[in-house]
């Protein structure tokens, strides 16, 4: 049982450094789950981060207008004139610009 529990925890963290898993949000999740996790051992503790990483997210809190539009400006990048004006007006009554 140790073996395989050494074993997990090797790939875990080649998972972790591997760069199409460093997204920020899901390494907040990780060490969220982590936390949560507790004293949990063995089975119940693969079982719990298993429903807590697979957890949808909470709602995020709407994007400010401020935020919006440094998202919006980074987006629009070398536009000008109308092209820049359409695509701003677009991007700024959007829900959430696109990344």
């Amino acid at each position: 049982m140790k073996i395989q529990s050494a074993i997990a925890t090797l790939v875990l963290g080649a998972v972790l450094v591997s760069p199409a898993f460093a997204a920020n949000s899901q390494q907040t999740k990780m060490a969220d789950c982590n936390k949560q996790a507790g004293d949990k051992k063995g089975d119940e503790r693969k079982a719990f981060m298993q429903t807590c990483l697979s957890a949808k997210p909470a709602a995020a809190a709407p994007m400010s207008q401020q935020d919006k539009m440094k998202a919006c400006n980074k987006q629009a990048g070398d536009k000008k004139g109308d092209d820049r004006k359409a695509f701003m007006k677009t991007c700024l009554s959007s829900s959430a610009p696109a990344n």
